[in-house]
């Protein structure tokens, strides 16, 4: 569960400055500013936020394919 929860939280990382390097790199290969590339990762990031709430306090959604295993 907890790596589930970090695994999220660098994924956001990556999506946001001063360090997102997913965003520079788009940059690059796109040839777009990295504003404008922000701009359009925001709705992205919002659910990435919501999705991290959610699996943070509702741990059966993490753990529940482990449950059917058993």
């Amino acid at each position: 569960h907890l790596g589930i929860i970090f695994l999220t939280n660098l994924e956001i990382g990556y999506f946001t400055p001063p360090v997102g390097i997913n965003l520079f790199i788009g940059s690059l290969t796109f040839e777009r500013p990295v504003l404008h590339l922000y701009r359009a990762t925001l709705p992205f990031l919002l659910v990435y936020l919501i999705a991290l709430l959610l699996i943070t306090y509702v741990p059966g959604l993490s753990l529940g394919l482990l449950g059917l295993l058993d």
